[in-house]
This record gives structure tokens, C-alpha cells and sequence, in this order.
């Protein structure tokens, strides 16, 4: 039997786990004020007058105040010479005003009223110029209606993306982002080694499921599991699941890929392994998958494109002789995708992606192996770029018999 692997019960395991947060330590006021102040810079340097923010990951990563985005618009205005402010509906202007973390002046509309026209007359406010002579960067997450509303009500205002600028900042972490990602992530492995030990033959798919999201309410993740998939067997090669997932079954590939938000940033971790004793087949591509995550770590180096990541992954692939390209049997998809307050955000790694690895960037690490008519193998870490190349959030699954290295 895989060590670690089934043995035990539910009500134990989850006895055993307890709150991991203590001591991890929000992003302070100065740290909000600081983004603020490099946004306003680039936005100098871009040659851009402001930089429309919505609700969501964007507005909350510059400017601390959490909002879902909906079909009402709210947000934030920033100016090139780092003026802010928010416009929100008038119903919500107290909720709002509680919920801001940096000081500003929350300009409000009317349900009978447009949120666009209003942004557009707060930018000629804060800039002392007409629309005709003013470039907004807008965030690359708006909606179509909402930028379609902005360009209708303003004619004459040049707009473009912002993803350039918000690309920039958010993908090079703070010490204190990385601080509280290395802290999410060692809570959804502790999370992985519980769920490993309840496993038995026939436990559905939902069970598992279940127990993740509670595993993870133990360890500190108040909302519990962010996402979770759990795959059994032949399952296990299609990489997002199925529509009827089978029960768990002796000797079984077992694949679990999950995580939690630990204030407001993502965890996402995967292990594989086998529910009894690993065929040779088995065994033959679970230490190429191995191989393939190794094989991208090591290329991860300052300054190379970050596609360069996904080719050294397919490199090995290719050379154990798996297809070429996106191709079956291999890696259908990227080996890895950035990671911060979205669970997926760029750059990523993929062979396109030109942009230069930089000192602060996460990536998850996962060259996922699909073999059609047979199944998975998928292992993902998580690592970062510091100054002296790439470092490990989690260390990744030590062999297929002792997943979790509790021997190693």
C-alpha cells in the first residue's frame, strides 16, 4: 500500500489538524499606499492620464477595498499624479466607506442614472482637462457592457487596457505576499496529506470532496476549499474532470488538485499517487511527470521568457518519446500559470509567453501527463523567482510509494 495512503478515518484526521494562521500578517497600509504610488509612476511613464480600476482582484490589489464586480459599477480612479478616488452606486456608499482601507472621495450615481457618464466627468474634474485630451487605461477585467458604456458616454476619451501596468505590479510579489502564499500553500498540503489517509475503496468522489473543504475550515481557510477535483482511475487523464466521476477502486490512480484563500491570496497544489500498489506503468509515468516538473524548476532562471519554462517541461516529455507539441499522450495544456489573488493570472508558462522571468513572479508548476484510454499523472507545485533563481513554496511528491516523503 502507498504510504500515507488510506488507513484511517475522517472524524480523525480532521481532530488532528488545527488552525495554521498564527502569526501571518495582513499587507499593511504603507504597503496599499506604495502600489498606489508605482501605478501613478507608470502611468507617467506610459504616458497615460489615469487608471480606471473595477471591483474585483484589481480594485482590491491597489487599493485594499474588496468588491465583487456585478452588473452595478464600482471602482476606483487613479490619476497620474496619484489622486484617488471611487464611484459606486449611492445605495452602497455606506458599505463602501466602511470597507475602504486608503482614503478617498466615493463620487456616487442612481439607479436611474449613468455610472459612465459620472466617471467621465470625474476625470475631467481631477485632471483639469477635456476628454479629448486624456488617455484612460482601463482595467482588463471590465466586462464588455461596462467598457462599451464608458466608450458610448465619453466619445471623445482615448481608452485603452491597463493590463500592461496591472501585469507589471501584480506579478512581482512583495515579501509580504509571498509570505502569506507560503503560508496558504503549507495549509492545502497539510490539507493533502489528511485527505490521503481517509481514502478507502469505494469512497465516492463527493466524499472526498467534502472533506477537503472541512480539512481545510481546520487548517484556517475560513470559506474552506477555493476549488477542489478529485479524480479516480481512467478519470484521471481528462484534467478537469468528468460528468459522472467513478468511486474510488483498488490499486486506482488517485488524482487531487486543490486549494484555499488565505487573505484574499491562492493556493493550488496537486498530488497524484496510486490507492494500493503502483503497476509498472503506473510507476514508468509518474516518475516522468516528475521528471517533466524538475526539468521546468530548473530552466525557471532571471530574465529568460518565461515560455522557455514550457518548452524545457515538453523537452522531456518528448525525449521519453510522448507527442509533440499539445499532442496525446503528453501535456495537452501550459505547464503553468501565474499565481496571486487569481488562482490563475499571467504571465504564465506557456511557449508564447516572451515575458522575461523576474525577481517576485509565482508560477505553478504542472506538466500535467495524459494518457487517453488509460490515465493521469499530475503534479503541481508552486514556486517563486528570488534573487538567486527559483525557490519552492512546497516541496514537490517524493516517489510514487511515499507521496509525501514521510520516509524519505
Amino acid at each position: 500500500m502507498t504510504l500515507g495512503v488510506g488507513g484511517s478515518r475522517p472524524e480523525i484526521e480532521l481532530a488532528k489538524l488545527t488552525d495554521m494562521t498564527a502569526g501571518v500578517q495582513p499587507i499593511s497600509r504603507d504597503e496599499w499606499q506604495q502600489r498606489l504610488s508605482q501605478a501613478a509612476a507608470l502611468l507617467r511613464q506610459q504616458g497615460l492620464d489615469a487608471l480606471y480600476l473595477n471591483a474585483g482582484t484589481n480594485l482590491y490589489y491597489f487599493t485594499g477595498l474588496r468588491w465583487s464586480p456585478s452588473e452595478r459599477m464600482v471602482g476606483a480612479l487613479l490619476t497620474a499624479d496619484g489622486q484617488l478616488e471611487y464611484i459606486a452606486p449611492h445605495f452602497e456608499l455606506g458599505t463602501v466607506t466602511e470597507f475602504m482601507t486608503l482614503p478617498g472621495t466615493v463620487n456616487t450615481w442612481h439607479e436611474d442614472e449613468s455610472p459612465y457618464a459620472l466617471l467621465g466627468q470625474m476625470l475631467m474634474r481631477m485632471t483639469g482637462r477635456a476628454l479629448s485630451d486624456l488617455q484612460l487605461a482601463v482595467d482588463e477585467s471590465v466586462p464588455l457592457f461596462l467598457f462599451d458604456g464608458l466608450r458610448r458616454a465619453n466619445s471623445a476619451l482615448t481608452l485603452q487596457s491597463a493590463a500592461e501596468l496591472t501585469l507589471y505590479c501584480r506579478a512581482r510579489k512583495s515579501a509580504a505576499e509571498l509570505a502569506i502564499m507560503q503560508r496558504a500553500k503549507e495549509m492545502t498540503l497539510a490539507v493533502h496529506q489528511a485527505v490521503a489517509r481517509i481514502l478507502y475503496a469505494g469512497i465516492s468522489v463527493a466524499e472526498v470532496e467534502a472533506f477537503i473543504h472541512q480539512a481545510h475550515i481546520r487548517v484556517g481557510a475560513p470559506a474552506g476549499s477555493y476549488f477542489c477535483i478529485v479524480l479516480f482511475g481512467e478519470d484521471s487523464q481528462y484534467p478537469h474532470g468528468v460528468r459522472h466521476p467513478k468511486t474510488l477502486a483498488d490499486n486506482d490512480i488517485v488524482l487531487i488538485d486543490t486549494g484555499c484563500d488565505l487573505l484574499g491570496y491562492k493556493s493550488d497544489i496537486t498530488r497524484t499517487y496510486v490507492f494500493g500498489v503502483a503497476n509498472a506503468r503506473q510507476r514508468e509515468m509518474w516518475q516522468l511527470e516528475k521528471a517533466a516538473q524538475l526539468a521546468a524548476f530548473n530552466r525557471a532562471q532571471l530574465g529568460l521568457a518565461c515560455g522557455e519554462v514550457d518548452m524545457a517541461a515538453r523537452g522531456e516529455l518528448e525525449a521519453a518519446g510522448m507527442a509533440k507539441d499539445h499532442g496525446l499522450p503528453g501535456l495537452p495544456h501550459r505547464t503553468g500559470h501565474g499565481i496571486g489573488l487569481d488562482i490563475h493570472e499571467g504571465p504564465y508558462l506557456v511557449r508564447s509567453e516572451k515575458t522575461p522571468l523576474a525577481e517576485g513572479m509565482c508560477f505553478s508548476n504542472e506538466p500535467m501527463l495524459c494518457l487517453p484510454g488509460e490515465f493521469g499523472i499530475r503534479l503541481e507545485d508552486h514556486f517563486y523567482m528570488s534573487a538567486d533563481g527559483p525557490v519552492w513554496f512546497t516541496q514537490p511528491a517524493h516517489s510514487i510509494d511515499d507521496p509525501f516523503g514521510y520516509e524519505a
